[in-house]
């Protein structure tokens, strides 16, 4: 049986977050991960459910759907091998503002929101470290966010307030 730890490591020199981590780094933070398995269509958490896990995706494709209280849920994020979900927790909110679902079969690391405090307090450069790696992975999230926003704000838009102007107006001379 392979161990959790040198799991851990071995993904460290693929998965972006871990990736550039001192190996007394990796040691610190083996212990606090725990490796979870999803099959397709699970859901990992829902929409306002307590915050408690970060994931970190090791296989697989998940799924991060916002429902507004007026509309159906939307598909906001695909997190692929290497990507991070489950914000909340990281920022220190009480919900998750989002849902997460499997679309294919995976695994994820996943740490608790308990567990990053106590990294932060116990061993700051490597958390500091961890958490400059996660800031890198929200910020490549975001981007890709606003897109899928412009594209959903920009969809039903009225032909006269049209934000793209696609088509020529032939009103104007």
């Amino acid at each position: 049986m392979i161990n959790i730890f040198s799991m851990l490591k071995r993904d460290a020199l693929i998965l972006p977050v871990f990736q550039g981590l001192t190996e007394v780094q990796l040691d610190q933070l083996a212990p606090l991960f725990e490796l979870r398995s999803f099959k397709q269509d699970a859901i990992i958490f829902q929409q306002g459910q307590m915050a408690a896990h970060l994931f970190i995706l090791r296989t697989g494709e998940v799924e991060v759907r916002y429902k507004p209280y007026d509309g159906p849920a939307l598909t906001v994020a695909h997190i692929f091998p290497g990507g991070v979900f489950g914000w909340s927790t990281a920022l220190g909110r009480p919900v998750y503002t989002s849902a997460a679902v499997a679309v294919q079969p995976g695994q994820a690391w996943c740490i608790a929101s308990s567990q990053i405090q106590t990294l932060c307090q116990h061993n700051p450069e490597t958390g500091r470290t961890l958490l400059e790696h996660l800031a890198g992975g929200v910020t490549d999230r975001l981007r890709g966010t606003h897109t899928q926003i412009m594209g959903l704000l920009t969809r039903n838009m009225d032909r006269s307030g049209d934000c793209r102007r696609s088509e020529p107006d032939e009103r104007k001379p």
